[in-house]
């Protein structure tokens, strides 16, 4: 997209006031019926203001540019010093690489342009595009009408998620620890708190001075490192009191950095306890920062992500992402504004580490980007994930209080595209609303996934998807839970003090922090996902039946000579399974999925879902209803429920997973698994059925020795397998 641009250096050599003797200066440049202004400056005759102005070409009316300096006053109309005007034929164009076009000197005019006046101003005036690098930081004629803070939100910017670690404290033992209660001895536990993280070990199982635990608790924290670990060594002293028997406050960058599972020295701490100083007790300590994980911050069914934590045990890239989020039509509108109702919108992606926003076009129901960006792939078996929503922050009196309302998510697996192909597509933008489901317009998007090594490609399909910390030293199913939930918090917390800042709600819905909620919606769709996948069996069988019966005499004949043959030669059996694999792969090529998949509202069940469900759906966790017992029951109910949910969520996944083996829809994965059916059945053929019996037999049982705690090459390619799971609502 191309825009007028005009930068604005600086003046000198101004006229002051004759009756306040100074001049508070500023500039307007004006195009037709748009005009931008600079700040002003009290009392400065040789300002400097380095500012860029935009225009959008599409929206460019008037035949000339016109520059005016004038004098702020307080009271009266402002003074005219001077302007300069701009043919628009003779702006020159500039095109990157180009160097950017030199500012120069221009004299100020009268009124009428007849005659030079005193005092001169720089400025530099071309045709450009949004390549330019003046486009980011431009004060754009769009945006006009948006006063105060409000006018940094709707400029494009690229953010980084902070670096994230695992604090892993490992809290041995205790010595000399007392309690008020001298007659008997207490019972001890510790509370450790890293910013708003709060954990607790077990008390110690007896009562005694010098407790031992040798218990692990877990937290998030990210560089800069600006909490502190603050552990308390507490006291039992009822039901519900507890007291304080010692303290102390570690900085987390003193802790060691470990890339493995190697052992870590433990320390002993000196305690404090209040208005006493140094205890004579203390505390013994094994304590790290974990940079052999990748840090969940987002669900592992749409990661973007699984690098580990210490940059030294990164890769290579394998491939560049490249998208273009061009435009969105038939936007719904989402907010009043002088007497009707607009949207401003802007769209959020989010692949990795690096998140980009575009500009907020203003009061436009299909607003039109056309910015490109560029992500570095370490993984194809990762998920983009794009989402636009209506700019809340625009208004001086919106401040805190207001809020980017959701428009719509669209979320793209980089396997499933592919190589160095150019999709332009169109996505519809759905939202769930207490009401319903809603398509809030669509999305409109190019982008293209170009492999740097397809030999590192194939590598990676048999390897772990996550680092191998995670298999060897695995967390449990409530630890990942609330280490993803403080992650999300931290990053959120984090990019919501960037400028301009990404906000709390947007970074929730774009790290999709609800879906282990309990929903009925989703536990139907799931449910309904296992009973599609029965569907092939149930036809085979019905198939099977139809060949008893005899309805197609000739398929029943060919079944009937292909067992005899089977039964005659058994080791024939495995060889003609993988080629009819094979061959169904083949054949399945034709029918294979075109074109990435967008958000299914049939599959998500979003569309015959009931009222009662989507008021149970909404509801706040825990549950806004007034009896006790009830909410007690209710959440428990939802807590159970949103497991049993996951669970039947990852048997459809494995099984989907298990129709991608041949169904094209991660091409690079099917291609492997149909020249790998095809080998393994030359191979059967030519090798004795009893030599393969064996040898599977003796691989099967063979000694620990000889065994590893990763998971095998098969094991990690199945799990890289696309599921359906990217299309759930």
């Amino acid at each position: 997209m191309h825009f007028l641009y005009v930068r604005v250096v600086k003046a000198r050599d101004l006229p002051p006031n004759p009756v306040t003797g100074s001049c508070d200066p500023y500039v307007e440049v004006k195009l037709g019926n748009y005009k931008g202004k600079t700040k002003h400056f009290d009392k400065k005759v040789n300002p400097e203001w380095k500012q860029v102005f935009a225009f959008s070409k599409e929206k460019i009316q008037s035949s000339i540019i016109e520059v005016f300096v004038r004098d702020k006053e307080m009271v009266q109309r402002d003074d005219y010093l001077g302007k300069v005007v701009f043919d628009m034929n003779e702006v020159p164009t500039r095109v990157p690489p180009d160097s950017p076009l030199a500012p120069q000197w221009y004299r100020l005019e009268d009124r009428r342009g007849e005659s030079k006046v005193r005092g001169e101003v720089m400025l530099a005036v071309w045709m450009g595009t949004q390549a330019d690098e003046a486009f980011s930081e431009a004060w754009h004629a769009d945006a006009a009408l948006v006063h105060g803070e409000g006018v940094h939100t709707v400029r494009s910017k690229v953010y980084v998620s902070p670096k994230l670690w695992y604090l892993r404290v490992n809290i041995i033992e205790s010595q000399d620890v007392e309690s008020l209660d001298k007659s008997q001895p207490p019972q001890v536990f510790v509370k450790a708190q890293v910013g708003k993280q709060v954990l607790k070990t077990k008390v110690c199982q007896t009562r005694t001075t010098n407790p031992f635990w040798n218990e692990d608790l877990l937290f998030v924290a990210a560089e800069p490192f600006e909490e502190q670990l603050v552990l308390t060594v507490e006291c039992k002293a009822g039901p519900s009191k507890d007291e304080i028997a010692g303290r102390l406050v570690l900085p987390l960058n003193t802790f060691e950095k470990r890339l493995d599972h190697r052992p870590v020295h433990s320390r002993w701490f000196n305690l404090e306890r209040f208005g006493f100083g140094v205890l004579e007790g203390g505390i013994h300590l094994r304590a790290c920062l974990e940079g052999g994980y990748h840090v969940l911050d987002e669900s592992t069914m749409y990661i973007s992500d699984q690098r580990p934590t210490a940059r030294q045990l990164w890769k290579q890239p394998v491939g560049i992402l490249e998208v273009g989020i061009l435009s969105a039509q038939g936007l719904v509108p989402i907010k009043p504004k002088d007497g009707r109702k607009t949207t401003d919108a802007y769209c959020v992606a989010k692949y990795g580490l690096k998140w980009v926003r575009t500009r907020t076009i203003l009061d436009n129901l299909s607003p039109k980007w056309n910015e490109q960006y560029t992500w570095e792939v370490y993984d194809p078996c990762t998920v983009i994930t794009l989402g636009v929503f209506d700019n809340g922050h625009l208004g001086e009196n919106s401040g805190a209080a207001g809020k980017d309302s959701r428009i719509g998510k669209v979320r793209i697996r980089l396997s499933t595209l592919e190589t160095d192909r150019i999709y332009t597509m169109s996505y519809p933008l759905l939202v769930l609303q207490p009401s319903g489901v809603k398509k809030m317009g669509e999305l409109q998007l190019a982008f293209r996934f170009t492999c740097l090594s397809l030999a590192n490609i194939i590598y990676l399909y048999g390897h772990p998807l996550l680092p191998k910390m995670h298999y060897l030293h695995p967390f449990t199913v409530n630890q990942v839970d609330s280490l993803r939930y403080q992650a999300m918090n931290i990053v959120a917390v984090r990019l919501g003090r960037a400028e301009p800042p990404l906000h709390k709600e947007v970074v929730e819905y774009m790290l999709d922090v609800d879906s282990h909620m309990w929903s009925m919606r989703r536990s139907k769709a799931n449910f309904f996902r296992i009973v599609s996948l029965f569907s092939g069996v149930i036809s085979m069988s019905k198939w099977l039946g139809e060949v008893c019966k005899w309805k197609n005499p000739i398929t029943t004949i060919l079944v009937h000579l292909l067992f005899c043959i089977l039964i005659c030669y058994p080791e024939l059996i495995l060889p003609t399974m993988f080629l009819y694999m094979f061959l169904i792969g083949i054949w399945n090529y034709r029918s294979r999925q075109r074109q990435p998949q967008h958000m299914d509202t049939k599959l998500s069940w979003a569309e015959a879902v009931i009222s009662d469900e989507l008021d149970e759906e909404f509801d706040t966790f825990p549950t806004s209803k007034p009896e006790n017992t009830v909410k007690m029951r209710y959440d428990r109910l939802r807590s159970v429920a949103g497991r049993i949910q996951t669970v039947i969520g990852d048997m459809a996944t494995q099984g989907e997973r298990f129709q991608a083996l041949l169904s094209w829809r991660d091409p690079r994965a099917t291609s492997l698994f149909i020249v790998f059916c095809l080998i393994a059945a030359v191979i059967l053929y030519v090798t004795p059925f009893k030599i393969i019996a064996l040898v599977a037999a003796l691989l099967y049982l063979r000694h620990p020795k000889f065994r590893s705690k990763m998971p095998s090459p098969p094991c990690n390619f199945f799990r890289r397998l696309p599921a359906r799971a990217d299309s759930m609502l």
